[in-house]
Parts: structure tokens; sequence; C-alpha cells
């Protein structure tokens, strides 16, 4: 009785998802003027752990003691096995100068304090000096930014572009700007700090009180106790300055973001804003069009330093932008900044982090952004379908809801935040992502994005020290196992990987390089997850089916999410498929798996319908191409 009224409102859905989908995906083609002809991929490093080769790991450990990659890591050799598993874009994560607790004062960098730096190598959004990187980074550190150069010059002679972080809703609580160019100030540097708010105050600040470390508990020390002579439980800040996660305390709790303090936007504290407000219409209107709205706008200080900054990056050679957090900062920030991004460069990818799906049209139309996380809805879908707790009928639904705008989607099945796949507290395995990997890159015309270290099955299980395991340490120096074996002592040959993370590694590339060149996955999709949920027995939950087409590129995408079972049935591809594929009935056509090549199937088209014979293994997908 349940099983028949839920296949009865599939059948509803799956009638209304045949009638409506093509037209949507003309439709967003026609409004978002698209040109690209083919998908883009991006492979997120975590900069300082991609070349370091040390297995030490212990924890809190310093960088002498568990030691540290560096630009110089990312060889010639390594940057072409990169673009080799089909990656277009890399994200360098970590770049911009921030605070972290090695001492370099012999190079004119100021130490910084444990008692607002997580971990011992400290946050990348923690940004102490948005005019240079890292040191961490760089053989000799006072040559910093050309070894950056360099990396930018051999990133580009890979054929690879170059996306760097943007950290706009905070800096670190010890912000300086030491390397700020002439006739440009630091962040803070003319604050009325007399005054919680001011338009131009670059900080909010709590007048009169002074700020306090927070009370850690349960144990916690910073550096884990180490001692060291900056670790004594007090950080000069007289006022206190609100925290970036909001925190209006002079004494903010353990969990808040208490390593960094909020970038004022000229909102003030009762939320009333000090700056225009953007059209409704502005959603429908150009980057040019948004860049002549600001033209004689008076906007807030904060605004124009983060201006500067991003074209500084820009003329250095950066490619583009992932913006942290960029939901806590007003829309129309974002038109000011990615008008004039787009204005410098219009190829720059402008790349956000936004979690309220109430919130993605504004900062894609209004905001200006080429590309959002899809976290809370396919991402999220997916990693429970991978647990075993959700069913694959969710995906069809999450992407019709996302048609208007699936382009813009960012997919990913792993990046720093979020728990590896193969850790105890994700899936226990990393061969459970690869039907969700299938599905990731091939449900839209969206880019994919990789974390390294997935595509050999990284598990993130050492203890490195601030922050618990299952995500790759961001905030300590620690070594990456998996990753190290396909380093091979810097020989970036995979030489140490086990046969199994060879064949994981093998199943990435092959995927990531099919969808670079597919014509199919820039062109139409349509669900036939529901008809066949209707129509098919031993059909079910476990298993997601959609097509895929462009011109005479056909695909049939079939995933099966069980890590135990096998099903065989007759897969059916619905009439008004048929007919749009131009195929006539009566024939037979053959179809050859795009990942391995070594399955073909026979399509036969029967009263309007095309049905084929599959058996499906555990964790296997299939990529069928229409001849």
């Amino acid at each position: 009785m349940i099983r028949t009224f839920l296949l009865a409102i599939i059948a509803v859905v799956f009638i209304a998802s045949c009638r409506d989908n093509q037209e949507i995906n003309t439709n967003l083609k026609d409004s978002n003027n698209m040109n690209e002809n083919r998908k883009k991929v991006i492979y997120q490093v975590f900069t300082r752990l991609f070349g370091n080769t040390n297995t030490t790991n212990k924890p809190w450990g310093t960088l002498q003691e568990n030691g540290v990659g560096k630009f110089n890591d990312f060889t010639d050799k390594a940057l072409q096995e990169i673009k080799d598993l089909g990656v277009t874009h890399v994200w360098y994560t970590g770049v911009p100068h921030h605070a972290l607790v090695t001492d370099y004062t012999e190079y004119g960098i100021s130490n910084d304090d444990p008692d607002v730096v997580k971990g011992r190598a400290g946050s990348p959004y923690a940004v102490k000096d948005y005019y240079n990187v890292n040191p961490d980074l760089a053989v000799d550190p006072s040559k910093r930014l050309e070894e950056f150069r360099a990396l930018l010059d051999r990133t580009h002679a890979a054929g690879l572009k170059v996306i760097i972080d943007i950290v706009p809703n905070h800096v670190a609580r010890d912000y300086e700007g030491k390397s700020t160019p002439p006739g440009k100030l630091p962040f803070g540097a003319t604050d009325d700090t007399s005054v919680m708010y001011k338009k131009d105050n670059n900080f909010y600040y709590l007048p009169g009180e002074v700020f306090k470390v927070p009370e850690w508990g349960d144990g916690y020390l910073p550096l884990g106790g180490d001692p060291h002579p900056l670790a004594d439980h007090y950080f000069k800040e007289e006022p206190a300055k609100w925290t970036g996660n909001g925190s209006r305390l002079a004494q903010p709790d353990r969990n808040d973001w208490y390593e960094t303090v909020k970038i004022n936007y000229g909102v003030r504290p009762d939320g009333i804003l000090d700056f225009d407000l953007l059209p409704d219409d502005y959603g429908a209107k150009s980057y040019t069009e948004h860049l002549e709205f600001w033209e004689d706008k008076q906007v807030p200080d904060s605004w124009k330093k983060f201006m500067d900054i991003a074209l500084y990056w820009l003329e250095m050679g950066v490619d583009g932008f992932r913006f942290d957090m960029a939901e806590m900062v007003p829309v129309e920030f974002w038109s000011y900044l990615n008008s004039n991004i787009k204005n410098y460069n219009s190829e720059a990818l402008i790349l956000a982090e936004v979690y309220n799906p109430a919130l993605y049209r504004d900062y894609i139309f209004k905001g200006k952004m080429d590309y959002l996380y899809d976290k809370v809805e396919l991402y999220d879908s997916l990693k429970h379908i991978m647990q075993g707790h959700g069913w694959t009928d969710h995906i069809p639904g999450v992407q019709k809801g996302l048609m208007d705008i699936e382009h813009h989607m960012l997919h990913f099945l792993e990046n720093h935040d979020e728990q590896r796949i193969a850790s105890p507290e994700f899936a226990g395995d990393a061969n459970r992502g690869k039907p969700a990997m299938v599905v990731s890159a091939t449900i839209s015309t969206s880019p994919t994005m990789i974390y390294f270290g997935q595509e050999v099955g990284e598990p993130g299980t050492e203890q490195a020290g601030f922050g618990a395991p299952s995500r790759t340490s961001i905030f300590d120096y620690i070594g990456v196992p998996h990753h190290q074996r396909w380093l091979n002592d810097k020989k970036y040959d995979g030489g140490q990987l086990t046969s199994e993370e060879k064949e994981l590694r093998d199943f990435y590339k092959r995927l990531l390089n099919f969808t670079l060149d597919s014509k199919a996955l820039m062109g139409a999709y349509e669900d036939i997850h529901f008809y066949n949920r209707e129509q098919t027995e031993f059909y079910n939950y476990r298993v997601v089916s959609f097509v895929r087409w462009k011109d005479d590129d056909r695909l049939v995408i079939l995933s099966n999410f069980d890590a135990e079972e096998s099903y065989s049935f007759d897969l059916k591809i619905p009439p008004a498929i048929i007919e749009k594929w131009g195929l006539e009935n009566g024939t037979i056509n053959e179809m050859k798996d795009m990942l391995y090549a070594s399955k073909k199937v026979e399509l036969k088209v029967e009263g309007g319908i095309g049905i084929f014979r599959i058996d499906i293994a555990p964790l296997q997908s299939y990529i069928f191409k229409l001849k």
C-alpha cells in the first residue's frame, strides 16, 4: 500500500520533470549567456601539506618536527600529474600570510600569540597580511613573494589556472598588513576606536572593554600545553573588537572564531545599512551595469580595501578567488567587488561559500558570483546515501530544485572543512565515494572539485593537535600518509601506493578526464530514475539513473550505491527521451561504457520505450554512450 502510494507520487514528479526540465535547462543557458563548452575541474590542495614527506606526525609537532611543504614542491612534474588527473584549476589553499606560531622574526615578521592562534601552523582563514604570503611556504622566507610568483608561472605553463582564498568576513585578531603598498593603509589604521561603529571603520569595537582570552576547559591548552613565552592566557587588545563570527563579547567563547575579528561593511550594530541597496532588477543585469551603479556611490572603506586586495592578486596573475563565508557579508558588497574583478579580468573564476539555499540566487545574480558550494543540497544528500541512511530518490529532487541555477552550483565530496570519505566518521571506505563521485561529476554542467588525497583514499585519521581527526588538519604541521605514498619522495608517480589506492586514483583520472571531453555534460539533463522506480522490477532506492545529451552526444548514467548487493534489471528510457534522441521503434542501438570501455549493451526501442539489460555490481557505475 505504502509502496503504491510512493510510486504514484514518483510518477507525477517524473511526468513534470520530463515536461519541464529541457525547457528549464535551455532557458538557464540563454539567461546566463553561457558560452562554456567544457566542464571545469578544480583541484583543491592545502599548500603547506602537499609536498611534505615527513612522516613523524607528532601531535602539536613543530615545523622542524613534522615538516612542511613548500611552493617549490609543486614542480613541473607534480603539476603535470595534477593536470593529467583531469584538472583545469588549482585552488592553492592557505596562500595569504596568516597568523602562525613559528618564529620568523629574523625576516622582520612579528611573532603571533598562541592564545589567539588555532593550532601551531595557524588557520589559513585568520589572515595577518593580505599583501604577502605564508612564510612557511617559502624555501627563503625573505623571497616568499618571488617564490609564489614562480609557482604562478609554473602552474600556468602546465596549462592550469590558479585560485586563492580571500576571506572578506574577518581577519586575524593581530592583523598588521606590514606589506600594504605605499599609498594604501592596513585594516584598522585610521579607525575611531572610541565608538562601537562608524561607517568607515574597518572593525567593530567595545569601547572601555579589554579583550580576554577564552576560558579553555576540558583540559585544552594552546600548543597542547608546550611552553611558549606568549602562551600566558593574555593577548593585548584594547578596546576589544567583535569576533569574526559576530560575537560581541570581550571574552569570546572557545567555540567562537576567537582568532579573528569581524570586518565592518557599513552594517550598523542594529542592522541598519549605511550603503545604497541594489534595485531588485539588478539580478538580471551584467557586471558592467553593476560597475556603473557603484561609480558615483560612497561605499564603506572596507569595500575599497578588499577591492584593492583582489586587484593586487589579479595583477600578479591569479586567475580567481574562493571567498570564505560569503553569506556573512552583504550582497551589495559582492556586487561592487565582483564587478570590479570581472572588469579587470572577465574570465576570473569567482567561487563562494554560501550555505543558506534561500540566499543562493541573490548571491549568484545580484552578487555576481560564478559558483557557490552545493553543500546543503547535493553534498549532504550524497553523504547520507553513502552512509546508508538516505535514498537515491533524493538526488533527482535536488537537481530539479536547483535547475534554474544548476550551472552555478559547485559539486564536491571533500574539501578542507568536510570529513574525508574514508574516515570512520564518514563512510569508512573510499570506494563508497565512487558512485557518488560519478553522480556529482556528471549530473550537471557545474564545475567539479576534489580535495588533494581524495583520489587515493586519504582517511584523515592523524591526531595533529588542534581539532579532531576525520578532516586533514588545516591548523597544524602534519603529514598526509596516503598522499605521501603518491608523492613517493617527491617523484610524484604513486610509487608507494597500494594496488587498491592505484585503482582508486585511476578511477578518478578516468572519470575527470571524461567529464572534460564530454559535450553531453554541457547539455541537457533528464531524470529516468523515477520512471524506473515505477516501471522496472528490482530497480530500487540504492540505484540512480539519468540521461545527458547535446546534439548527437547521448549518455545514460547509472550508479549503484549499495556496497553489498548487485542488481540485474531491464533499465528503461521513457518515450519522451527516445523521441528527443530521434530513435525509431524496432531499432537496436549499441551503447558503450565510457569509464572502462569494457562493457557494451544493446538498447532496444520497443513501443517507444528504450530498454537494455544491465547487471550492476556493488558500488559500480556506468556511463553509457549511444553510438
